[in-house]
């Protein structure tokens, strides 16, 4: 009965985030561990869209104040089942792409790739920088019915840690030697 309970719950890690320099700033990699529910599942399977957003944000270290927020940034997919075309479908903006399974989507949905979240004139070089992201079910633009539901329910809360880690302006990546750590921060 408890390896049954422990099956059903909705989580999301992250694993190996990573900024590094673009073509015009720097871009943000990282993959997410996405374990949705059987209410989750069927509610997607029932053409409600659900809604997951990127948090990422980056901070400096001050000894006279309050950190600085630098940069503040939020991506939005959106993951729904048509059942026309058979087909799960995950959107970013004007993007579409079409899958024949969840687990397609979700696998697609996990791998968040070159995101450009920095302008290069952004950083003072030199400096060291706190960088966070976070993954969560974004139940504000979902109907108000589900809304309702959702608060009074422990399946719909779905959101990762922090993942946060020191960054400078002259590395590719987050050091080897110091993996992120996953703190609920604020």
């Amino acid at each position: 009965m408890f390896a049954s309970a422990v099956a059903q719950a909705a989580d999301i890690t992250i694993r190996n985030p990573q900024i590094a320099a673009g073509e015009d700033g720097y871009v943000l990699s990282a993959d997410f561990n996405i374990n949705l529910n059987a209410r989750l599942e069927e509610v997607v399977a029932k053409g409600v869209t659900l809604y997951f957003v990127v948090d990422f944000e980056l901070t400096r270290a001050r000894w006279y104040w309050l950190d600085e927020q630098v940069i503040s940034r939020s991506q939005t997919l959106q993951l729904s089942y048509h059942a026309l075309t058979r087909q799960y479908r995950l959107s970013s903006g004007a993007l579409h792409q079409g899958f024949a399974t969840l687990d397609e989507a979700l696998r697609i949905l996990s791998r968040l790739r070159n995101w450009q979240v920095l302008d290069k004139a952004s950083l003072a070089s030199g400096q060291t920088y706190l960088a966070a992201v976070r993954m969560r079910l974004d139940l504000t633009q979902m109907p108000k019915t589900f809304q309702v539901n959702a608060l009074a329910n422990r399946d719909w809360n779905l959101t990762s840690e922090w993942a946060r880690w020191n960054f400078g302006p002259g590395d590719l990546a987050s050091p080897a030697g110091s993996p992120p750590t996953a703190g609920d921060g604020k």
